[in-house]
């Protein structure tokens, strides 16, 4: 049962909860500053394509291992004017060439990785020195009432969500992979329950 429901109606979940207004709203806060050559980790149903500025891409690999998902951005990936390529891989394995890519964006991805420490090493390896981080991610609230629902319902969430977490301290792993947080905003975003709506967002750089 669990097999029918993340190959045929997970994808769309994911598409329609990922593409609220409020979660676009965050999106065009970040996307816009990538530039050069991009890896996108979770690109998804390419929610982020509309979001990026034309004339500072280079070209986005997407690194998206769900060929369900995939094939819901194609429409997305035809309508942009710069080179998209697919990989076909989970964020710990990035088959990119060390110091290759100019920005790593992440939105809304660090939340599903199931080992959230290789995969960041991964996109620390590929980044050029002088290169970024971008990121918008939801996690754990600061509010000790809202993280108390969030791990009750976190063991549930996952199941339904895709492998989604919902109490991941986003900061610290960001920092524990050896980056350098430049800018870091916080809050909980609108229309949107509190345990899944607190959102982390910001740069970072190799420390």
């Amino acid at each position: 049962m669990m097999g029918i429901y993340d190959k045929y109606i997970l994808p769309h979940v994911i598409n329609l909860a990922c593409g609220t207004k409020p979660v676009s709203w965050q999106r065009k806060q970040v996307v816009p500053q990538a530039s050069g050559r991009i890896l996108e980790v979770g690109i998804g149903s390419g929610l982020n394509l509309p979001f990026y500025d034309p004339d500072k891409v280079d070209m986005v690999w997407g690194l998206e291992p769900s060929l369900d998902i995939r094939r819901i951005a194609k429409k997305r990936v035809e309508a942009v004017p710069f080179d998209v390529q697919f990989i076909d891989l989970p964020g710990e394995e990035i088959p990119l060439d060390d110091k290759s890519v100019v920005t790593v964006l992440l939105t809304y991805t660090l939340c599903t990785i199931p080992d959230t420490v290789a995969a960041l090493a991964q996109m620390r390896r590929v980044l050029k020195p002088g290169g970024k981080l971008i990121f918008c991610e939801h996690g754990a609230a600061p509010d000790e009432s809202v993280r108390r629902w969030q791990n009750r319902l976190n063991p549930y969430w996952n199941k339904i969500g895709g492998g989604c977490h919902l109490n991941r301290e986003i900061p610290k792993l960001i920092k524990e992979a050896g980056f350098k947080i430049r800018e870091l905003q916080t809050n909980y975003i609108p229309k949107t329950p509190k345990f899944a709506g607190f959102n982390y967002w910001g740069d970072a750089i190799i420390d």
